[in-house]
């Protein structure tokens, strides 16, 4: 067995999520990662959610937006970085392109919304 696991993120099959489209690496749990890595492409409004589990650190790569974390608004840019703690309503606000590092790896039964 390899130490280690490669994805090329723009060969992965994107699919829908609160945020936009994801393309989703190291998510399957045969992979036995302790976190995955997300490139999202956020076109309209996310819609606030939160996890009970997961932090969720978000890497802006390309566009200008606003970042909404327990009702603050924080305004990103590329190579801005945002952590998102458990538990912290969140969303991303305008046209971006982020990466989004899960820890640990993305659950989709750990996704809340009110």
């Amino acid at each position: 067995m390899m130490n280690f696991l490669v994805a090329q993120l723009d060969e992965i099959p994107a699919q829908s999520c609160p945020c936009g489209t994801t393309r989703r690496a190291f998510a399957d749990t045969g992979s036995g990662a302790p976190a995955s890595v997300h490139r999202v492409e956020i076109s309209a409004d996310a819609r606030s959610h939160y996890h009970k589990t997961m932090t969720e650190i978000y890497v802006v790569i390309e566009g200008e937006g606003i970042i909404e974390a327990d009702g603050q608004h924080i305004p990103v840019r590329p190579m801005s970085s945002v952590m998102i703690k458990p538990g912290c309503r969140h969303r991303a606000i305008g046209k971006l392109k982020i990466l989004n590092v899960a820890i640990p790896a993305f659950d989709p039964s750990d996704e809340w919304f009110d």
